[in-house]
């Protein structure tokens, strides 16, 4: 999904910490510019609706597969809880609830990862590429193949990504650019198969039988449910087995 001189120089743009550089060297792509043209005036209304400082900010991306949805929340670097700013629809999607093992399963991951790779000049329109596999995913899946490259980009197509259409990636990677711009260096991606509240684990119970994945989900219930009650992001680390353990 990514050419290798893109996958350096866009590993090469996250370097940048908190100055104008990273936004600056963004902008010479002409799909940013065309985001940032038809989608700013929109995302910074958003953002002030939302009680957000336009200038100084935070994001964190929830996604749920079931539901077909990403949730974009935000915070003021002066402020602790985060707040939504506005939730997308996923126009595509592949396989079946359940984390990614290996690579070709068609998978979504579902977990705790993070933005690792911008793509402004991505054959997908724009992508964000997110941290799979991450520790627990290479414990858990396949040691010699896990997979990987699975993206949050336009062009609505997917062969294990979560897809938008291009006129919300512009939105969502634009935020991205200003919140990395301002200093956050690791923007939280949190993957889940469903709404993790009662209705929704209810539901994951009655239709699905694998001991592996019942197990998993109790597993990041949790993180879901540290959010959900204190509106903060939790501390995430992995044991030895490969499961989550939530702070």
């Amino acid at each position: 999904m990514m050419r290798p001189l893109l996958i350096f120089f866009s590993i090469l743009l996250l370097g940048f910490k908190g100055d104008v550089s990273f936004k600056k060297q963004q902008l010479q792509y002409p799909n940013v510019k065309t985001a940032y043209k038809e989608k700013w005036s929109l995302v910074k209304s958003k953002l002030t609706k939302a009680g957000i400082d336009t200038s100084h900010f935070e994001i964190f991306i929830r996604i749920f597969k079931k539901d077909a949805q990403l949730e974009v929340w935000g915070r003021s670097k002066s402020s602790e809880k985060f707040k939504l700013i506005d939730t997308y629809a996923i126009c595509r999607s592949s396989g079946d609830l359940g984390p990614k093992r290996m690579e070709g399963d068609l998978q979504v991951p579902e977990g705790f990862y993070h933005v690792n790779v911008f793509q402004p000049n991505s054959e997908f329109y724009l992508a964000l590429e997110v941290s799979y596999p991450n520790e627990s995913d290479r414990i858990k899946g396949n040691k010699k193949s896990p997979g990987g490259d699975i993206m949050i980009h336009g062009n609505c197509v997917t062969i294990g990504c979560m897809p938008l259409t291009d006129e919300i990636i512009k939105e969502v990677y634009i935020m991205a650019i200003e919140a990395h711009n301002n200093g956050e260096q690791n923007i939280p991606v949190h993957i889940f198969p469903t709404r993790m509240n009662a209705e929704g684990m209810a539901w994951l119970k009655s239709n699905y039988t694998d001991a592996d994945k019942l197990a998993f989900w109790e597993n990041i219930e949790n993180g879901y449910s540290y959010f959900e009650n204190k509106k903060l992001l939790p501390t995430v680390t992995v044991n030895k087995k490969g499961d989550y353990v939530i702070r």
